[in-house]
């Protein structure tokens, strides 16, 4: 403990001027006493001569300057300490002495300094202070006994109160140790406690969930900026009331402290997102409540992220096993097909020679999914670019003029990926030609800037019998199709296509036949930050 506490120790300036600060007091009182003498000054035998008021004024100044030094020039703790007890020593010993000695009862001055030096003093220094007053009070007295008569029976009570000087010291030491221990073990658990909270504040406000810390009555006492964003709460300096911004949370909140809800709710913010609540008690004595805000929305999606990715991973495998007897079936195809056999042979050839071509596309849609390539978008003149796909796709498809036709009002720029762009019109353009009536303006491909905004689209719209309600959210997952012929891959690659290009692809509500839109911008090539380059950083 020692040992520890020596290598803790520091200065405490403060309590010393205070200390200073009661001689200061003490120094006015006895050179007031003199100045104006009274009649217990008189019992003292403290009469007023130039002698004394030079001391009793000395000692003012000295004071005065002590406590000077230890406000303004906080350096030499230990040496200021020790130069005011040696003051203090010489002064109360001088007064005892003209009064009389130690039966004045001023010895109970020093008592009082003893205490408040070993208080803020530090290891021997404090025995040293008790033996300079003992020294002091046991030579005054036997001086005073031989000069001027003293009672010798005086000696043994300066004895006692030498002992009570030394007692007084080592227990003042002892309690100051402790008082000093406990101040240094709070002020660590008080930083450690700010660190804590701190960091707790830090991973709150960085959580990807809101977070909402409710107090008595309703009122939000903090939270997070995801949470503030999703109810629409306002800034730190003035929290509302959870009633005022999410009725429903609110209410949902005050029948789970009633034991009437299971402590989850599941509601849409303003927006329309969907949001899910879960309500905990905490060990708060103010009775606070957590809630706990999840975008349902963004769970869904990286619970589909995780899939695909499981997903792409054992397809990709599985394709590059299927890909190398699947040319070999292929290739024994061909070669039995240049030998001359019977119609039935014929139309099994075919047969097995249509079907290994589908499962090559799929094998390539599979890996193509695995190894899509690294964007390069360039401003487009995006209206002549689809003149030359129509033309490319009728010709390709063997189509009649006018059943895939172009609508544009206006030359219209696009930043996107040539070879990109030319995928996903391919996919979209083929997917309604499929499920359209393929007569003439069946297929339109439209283009619009008009928004104001620096976003184009491009429409892609069919007259077929459209996309049915109950598969409208699966339709852009991998490998769901509604065609037997089809892979179920396209519509996936056509939108993480547009999504690496800085670009959206969504399905919009219609009437009649599918209605496809490609959303991208005419102003920047900027695109957004792979999540790869997030990480490395």
């Amino acid at each position: 403990m020692q040992n520890w506490f020596s290598s803790t120790w520091a200065a405490n300036w403060r309590s010393f001027q205070y200390f200073n600060l009661y001689r200061l007091v003490l120094a006015a009182l006895f050179f007031l006493a003199i100045v104006f003498p009274h009649e217990w000054t008189a019992r003292l035998n403290l009469l007023p001569s130039p002698l004394l008021f030079w001391l009793t004024g000395g000692y003012m100044v000295a004071t005065l300057a002590g406590l000077l030094l230890a406000t303004h020039w906080q350096h030499r703790f230990n040496r200021q300490l020790s130069v005011q007890m040696a003051v203090d020593v010489g002064v109360v010993s001088s007064l005892m002495y003209l009064a009389g000695g130690v039966g004045s009862g001023l010895s109970v001055f020093l008592l009082v300094s003893l205490a408040a030096a070993s208080l803020v003093g530090r290891g021997r220094l404090v025995l040293f202070y008790a033996a300079l007053a003992t020294l002091a009070i046991l030579l005054t007295q036997i001086y005073g006994i031989v000069t001027h008569g003293f009672d010798e029976s005086s000696i043994v009570q300066a004895g006692f109160i030498s002992a009570g000087f030394f007692a007084t010291a080592i227990l003042a030491r002892l309690l100051g140790q402790r008082a000093m221990v406990n101040e240094e073990l709070a002020r660590r658990r008080g930083e450690a406690l700010d660190n804590q909270m701190l960091i707790s504040q830090r991973v709150v406000e960085r959580m990807q969930d809101g977070v909402l810390i409710v107090a008595r009555g309703g009122m939000v006492s903090h939270c997070n900026p995801v949470a503030r964003s999703m109810l629409g709460l306002p800034g730190y300096e003035e929290q509302g009331e959870l009633a005022t911004h999410a009725p429903i949370l609110s209410q949902a909140l005050l029948a789970w402290g009633r034991d009437e809800g299971d402590g989850t709710l599941l509601f849409s913010d303003a927006d329309g997102r969907e949001l899910r609540a879960r309500f905990e008690r905490t060990a708060s004595t103010d009775g606070e409540v957590l809630v706990f805000l999840d975008d349902v929305g963004r769970i869904k999606e990286r619970a589909q992220q995780l899939k695909l990715a499981s997903l792409g991973r054992l397809t990709a495998s599985i394709a590059h096993e299927i890909r190398n007897p699947l040319s070999a079936i292929g290739h024994a195809g061909e070669l039995l097909r240049e030998e001359r056999r019977g119609e039935m042979q014929e139309r099994l050839l075919r047969i097995l020679n249509d079907n290994v071509i589908r499962l090559d596309r799929i094998v390539g849609d599979i890996l193509d999914l695995g190894r899509q390539s690294r964007a390069e978008p360039e401003l487009l003149r995006v209206d002549e670019y689809c003149v030359g796909f129509v033309e490319h796709f009728n010709a390709t498809e063997g189509l009649l003029p006018g059943i895939v036709v172009l609508d544009v009002a206006a030359p219209v720029n696009l930043c996107f990926d040539r070879s990109h762009l030319h995928q996903v019109l391919w996919n979209l353009v083929s997917n309604a030609l499929r499920h359209s009536s393929r007569s003439p303006g069946a297929v339109r491909l439209e283009l619009s800037n008009q928004h104001g905004d620096g976003r184009v689209e491009l429409h892609v719209i069919d007259d077929g019998s459209g996309v049915p309600e109950e598969v409208r959210e699966q339709i852009f997952e991998p490998f769901f199709t509604t065609h037997t012929q089809g892979t179920g891959l396209g519509l996936f690659i056509a939108r993480e296509l547009c999504a690496t290009n800085g670009a959206s692809l969504e399905l919009a509500a219609s009437e009649a036949g599918a209605h496809f839109i490609v959303a991208g911008r005419n102003d920047t090539c900027l695109l957004p930050e792979p999540s790869g380059a997030r990480a490395a950083k």
